[in-house]
This record gives C-alpha cells, sequence and structure tokens, in this order.
C-alpha cells in the first residue's frame, strides 16, 4: 500500500483518477483486494478490514513509517456510503476545525442517524489542547476516529486519547510486496501500460531503493520510466534508474557483493579501532537506502564478538541504537547509529566472549558433556532426594564472601576454562576477579 495526500479537493475513490496524475496516484488501491501488504490487519474478521467494510465501530491510531498505507486505508474508508467521512491534516488544522467537524458529526447523527469518520494525518503534531478536544467526542462515538502517525504514539499521543485508540502497527512493506507493486504498476493500464518494461537488475535497485516505502519505489519507477522515454527506448535497466535519481550508490546493491564489502569494512574498521573509517562505511549504507535495522543487528552482534566485557556499555550502545532505529526511524535514527559506531570503534576490544562461547558448544558437540552433578540437580519433587538429587548443595549467600568451594560443572570438564579475560579495558579488573574466584570455587 502507499500513501498520498488527501484534502478536500482529492478526487472521490470512485472517479476516474486523470491520466497526468502521478504514477503513486493513478495506482493507488481502489478496494481491498488491490492493497499489497499489512496482511495481519486485513484478515478476514480483523478490526481494520472490518472498518474499511463498514463493520466496525472502534476508533484506530494507524501507526507505521511512510508509505505503508495509512492514509490509503482512510480513502477506502471513503467508500464506505453509510458514513460521512471527514479529513483533517494536522499541519494545517487547529481546535476551531475540530469543533467545526465535531458539531457536523452531531448534527449528522441526530438528524440522519449518520455517523462521522474523521481521518487526520500527521496527528502526533496535535497539541495536547488539540487532542484533548477529541476525547469527548471519541469517548461517545460521535466520530469514529481514524488517526496517522509516522511516530512512537506511547510518545507522541496524549494517554487519555490513546487509551480511547485501537492501536494498529502497519508494517514497511517486504521486498516481495514492493516487487508486486512495481511489476503492477508497468502493466496496468493506469500505470505505464506496458509502454516499457523493467530489467531484473533495476528492480532490485527500486526495490532497495524503497527500503519498504511504497510510494518512494513508484516514484523513482515513474521518473526512471520518463527517463527511457524521452531517449526513445524501451527498457528501465540500472543506469535508468541510476539518472532518475539523486542518489549515485544504487550500484550499492543489497544482495550482492557490494553489500557484504561494505558492511564487512564497516565491522572490520570498528574491530580496527578506526572510528573515521567505520563512519565512511556506515553513511555508505545509510545513502544507499540500506536497511537500518540491519546495521543496528550487526552493531549489536560486534558489540558482543569484538568488545564483549572489555567495555560492558558496548552492547548497550548497540542496544538503544537499535531501540532508536524502531522508535524513531530514518533519518533521524542515524545519528544513534553513528554514535554506536563509534563507541564500539573507540572502545577497547576483546573477543573472549565469542571464543569461550564457541569452545563450550564445540565441546558439547563433540560430546563432552556428562552428568549433571548430582548436587546440582533439581530435587524439589518425590523421590529426588532418593536419587540423590540436590543432596549435599551448599548455599553460596550462606557464607560471608558469597562464594565457597563447590564442583559446578560435569567431571569431564573439572578445570577446564571457557572464559579467558584479557587485560584490555573493563576486562583488565574481570581477569583479577575471575582468578580469585577459581582459586575459591576450584579450591587451591
Amino acid at each position: 500500500m502507499f500513501e498520498f495526500e488527501l484534502t478536500a479537493s482529492d478526487t472521490p475513490p470512485t472517479e476516474q483518477v486523470r491520466a497526468t496524475a502521478p504514477l503513486a496516484v493513478r495506482m493507488r488501491p481502489r478496494t481491498l483486494h488491490e492493497v499489497v501488504g499489512q496482511s495481519h490487519l486485513l484478515l478476514p474478521g480483523a478490526p481494520l478490514r472490518r472498518l474499511v467494510e463498514g463493520g466496525a465501530a472502534a476508533s484506530v491510531l494507524l501507526y507505521g513509517p511512510p508509505g505503508t498505507g495509512k492514509t490509503t486505508i482512510a480513502r477506502l474508508l471513503a467508500t464506505v456510503d453509510t458514513r460521512h467521512f471527514v479529513a483533517l491534516s494536522a499541519l494545517s488544522s487547529g481546535v476551531k476545525e475540530l469543533r467545526e467537524v465535531i458539531n457536523d458529526a452531531r448534527r449528522r447523527r441526530d438528524r440522519h442517524a449518520q455517523q462521522t469518520v474523521l481521518f487526520i494525518d500527521e496527528v502526533h503534531r496535535f497539541s495536547k489542547t488539540q487532542q484533548d478536544a477529541l476525547l469527548g467526542a471519541v469517548e461517545d462515538r460521535l466520530v469514529l476516529l481514524v488517526a496517522a502517525t509516522t511516530e512512537n504514539p506511547s510518545f507522541s499521543v496524549v494517554s487519555p486519547l490513546l487509551s480511547r485508540l485501537l492501536v494498529l502497527q502497519l508494517q514497511s512493506l517486504t521486498e516481495d510486496e514492493v516487487r508486486e507493486l512495481l511489476r503492477r504498476a508497468v502493466t496496468d493500464q493506469r500505470g505505464l501500460d506496458s509502454s516499457v518494461s523493467l530489467s531484473a537488475e533495476a528492480e532490485d535497485a527500486l526495490v532497495r531503493l524503497a527500503a519498504g516505502d511504497a510510494r518512494t519505489a513508484l516514484t523513482a519507477l515513474e521518473a526512471s520510466a520518463d527517463g527511457v522515454a524521452d531517449t526513445g527506448g524501451s527498457v528501465i535497466d540500472v543506469p535508468a534508474v541510476e539518472r532518475a535519481v539523486s542518489e549515485a550508490t544504487v550500484r550499492y546493491d543489497r544482495q550482492g557483493d557490494q553489500h557484504y564489502d561494505v558492511i564487512s569494512a564497516f565491522i572490520k574498521s570498528i574491530r580496527g579501532s578506526d572510528p573515521d573509517a567505520a563512519l565512511h562505511y556506515l553513511a555508505r549504507m545509510l545513502v544507499a537506502g540500506e536497511d537500518p535495522r540491519f546495521i543496528a543487528r550487526r552493531l549489536m552482534v560486534h558489540a558482543s564478538e569484538d568488545v564483549g566485557l572489555a567495555d560492558p556499555t558496548a552492547l548497550q550502545a548497540a542496544v538503544a541504537a537499535a531501540q532508536t532505529v524502531e522508535f524513531i526511524g530514518m533519518p533521524e535514527a542515524r545519528l544513534a547509529l553513528a554514535q554506536a559506531t563509534v563507541h564500539l570503534a573507540m572502545a577497547p576490544k576483546s573477543n573472549t566472549v565469542i571464543v569461550g562461547i564457541d569452545e563450550a558448544m564445540a565441546d558439547v558437540r563433540a560430546g563432552a558433556a556428562g552428568e549433571v552433578p548430582a548436587h546440582l540437580r533439581y530435587g524439589r519433587y518425590k523421590g529426588a532426594k532418593e536419587l540423590g538429587n540436590s543432596v549435599g548443595y551448599r548455599y553460596p549467600h550462606a557464607t560471608p564472601d558469597g562464594v565457597l568451594e563447590q564442583q559446578y560443572p560435569p567431571d569431564a570438564l573439572v578445570g577446564k576454562d571457557y572464559y579467558r579475560p584479557t587485560q584490555h579495558g573493563g576486562e583488565r579488573t574481570l581477569h583479577e576477579r575471575l582468578a580469585e574466584l577459581r582459586r575459591a570455587v576450584r579450591g587451591g
């Protein structure tokens, strides 16, 4: 699904859209059958589907990134004949306009038994006063509110209003869903009507550039098609896409060598403690439209793999960046990604965490497991004591230091060291602490 500007002058959904309208407008879904994406919200019986079909009476908040269909869904709501549809934009409407809509909704309800659907785009831009003005009308179902926002509603919508809304989260379109839209737009009579063809490589480039935003994909497709038509061609290839969009980094293929080369260089620059090179590769990925969630995931892995306990805050920084990507999105999330990148690049390094867990897993796979010592086994069931379970277990907290001599690993692994801290950063202290713990636990 895709978004479009919805104003009082917009063409009603049942009328013919002009041929000169943008491709994204011409290809907007006219029915639920044409909607691509958000299947989790549009299954038979789901609240959003029932709302579009005229069967639900709950006010909803549509929360999701641009180009996922919030306004498209609102436009489909306008096709329900039994309801009066009003669309407002938080960018240009205030309390006065809200009160006018509410008063009109009251008249329609009392005189014609007609319910009003009020769609408010960018609702997070409403002030607290403006949002509070909606409370009574929503509470009494005087209006059926459909609000849309790209920001986390927990932070952008006042609690009293949020509690009265059913929050429905829209997801970025998958690559397959964007491909479906592109292919439909190329062949559909409302779209390019097969006047051009789209090469597989160009399709990949457009899918990547879209980053889950259908409107972006269709806009780039239209610009590419116009460029091909101007030169008398009939095939949209990668050079045609490059000429049509402002980013020259379209050759960064998320599924090809460039993708793996750049992310490899990114991680190796962090591992090598070069924050400047790391920021360069981060910038290349961001400008090319790489999924910021992918970058955030790699940072979280790197925080444990190459920094570990030499800087225990590294993983916290990476996780915080990932949460920022989810809560805020691009372009603001680039700052958190850059902050985490610099943090990890400048942090002391240690690979002892990955070495330790990989060695332990290798031993388990090789059969070096052994029986759990009897005194460590679960003993809270009838007959457990007769089997020796938990018999002889010593409770560490019963000692002043909270540490005592006791065997924890299976017999075959007694004395095996998996975690071997370095002298880097925070692990210097852990190195000394671990030696003391091992002497106390193992004896000697």
